[in-house]
C-alpha cells in the first residue's frame, strides 16, 4: 500500500491559480512515477499530467498544457500540481496516482496503470 494525500484544493475565480500538493507514505516514493487525474461530475475520470521518478520527464493532457506544471520533491516525498490560468471547466476532484510498474515512462493516461490512489481535493473555478 502507498497511502497518498491531496490538499490544496479550493474556490478560485477563473484566470486565478491553485497549487495541489500530494504526500505520500514510505520510503519508496522515488521509486514511481506519479500522475494527477481529475473527474467532473457526471464524467468520467481523465488524465491530467504526469512526472517520471525522476523527474526529468513529464507529460500533460492537451486541455491543460502550457497552464499546468507538474513537479515532484523526492526529499519531501510530494508531488505538486501547479495549475494557473484556471477555467471553469477545470472544475473537478483532483487525485494523485502512483504507477508503481513504469516509473521511467513519462507517458500513462490510462487509470489502470496507476496502482494506487489518493482520497481526492476538490477544486472549483467559478466564472
Amino acid at each position: 500500500q502507498v497511502p497518498l494525500v491531496e490538499s490544496g484544493g479550493g474556490l478560485v475565480q477563473a484566470g486565478g491559480s491553485l497549487r495541489l500538493s500530494c504526500v505520500a507514505s514510505g520510503r519508496t516514493f522515488s521509486t514511481y512515477a506519479m500522475g494527477w487525474f481529475r473527474q467532473a461530475p457526471g464524467k468520467e475520470r481523465e488524465f491530467v499530467a504526469r512526472i517520471t521518478w525522476s523527474g526529468t520527464g513529464t507529460y500533460y493532457a492537451e486541455s491543460v498544457k502550457d497552464r499546468f506544471t507538474i513537479s515532484r520533491d523526492n526529499a519531501k516525498n510530494t508531488v505538486y500540481l501547479q495549475m494557473n490560468s484556471l477555467k471553469p471547466e477545470d472544475t473537478a476532484v483532483y487525485y494523485c496516482a502512483a504507477d508503481i510498474s513504469r516509473p521511467s515512462l513519462p507517458v500513462g493516461v490510462r487509470t489502470t496503470e496507476y496502482a494506487y490512489w489518493g482520497q481526492g481535493t476538490q477544486v472549483t473555478v467559478s466564472s
